[in-house]
């Protein structure tokens, strides 16, 4: 592997875990404060995660992070317009079919009624993919 692939890995993650935490989180504090989201789940939520008992942010900027790094392999040298909207769409789409449909059947719950949820989920993943567009933006910036 390469270096520059190794640095557009680990770009990618961290880009994927800010976006999480400032980004994707803010769109869902806007959402709660509108009183689309109930407030009894709020954005930032600290309650401990199992197996290792780590805060809820804190996996949920982790899994961003990880499909940042992901995705940076195929939508960081795309260029003008096309760049933004590749991010918000796929942040948008595949983020949220992934929460959606995969994640209750990793944990063995039922997937639930679809309206707002995949609307919700639309606007926070999106909101996540124009961070993350934008920290790789300004981290290719910042080395030139």
């Amino acid at each position: 592997m390469t270096s520059s692939f190794l640095k557009l890995l680990a770009l990618g993650f961290l880009a994927g875990f800010l976006a999480t935490l400032i980004f994707h989180q803010s769109a869902w504090y806007a959402l709660v404060e509108a009183g689309v989201i109930p407030a009894d789940k709020p954005a930032w939520p600290l309650d401990p995660i199992p197996p290792f008992g780590v805060p809820s942010v804190i996996s949920k900027a982790f899994w961003g992070g990880l499909w940042g790094a992901g995705l940076a392999l195929f939508l960081a040298r795309l260029a003008g317009p096309g760049y933004w909207l590749a991010w918000i769409v796929t942040g948008a789409v595949a983020l949220s079919l992934v929460a959606i449909y995969v994640v209750p059947l990793i944990k063995d719950v039922p997937i639930g009624t679809l309206w707002p949820r995949i609307a919700i989920a639309g606007t926070v993943n999106g909101a996540w993919g124009l961070g993350t567009a934008l920290f790789l933006r300004l981290f290719r910036a910042a080395r030139a």
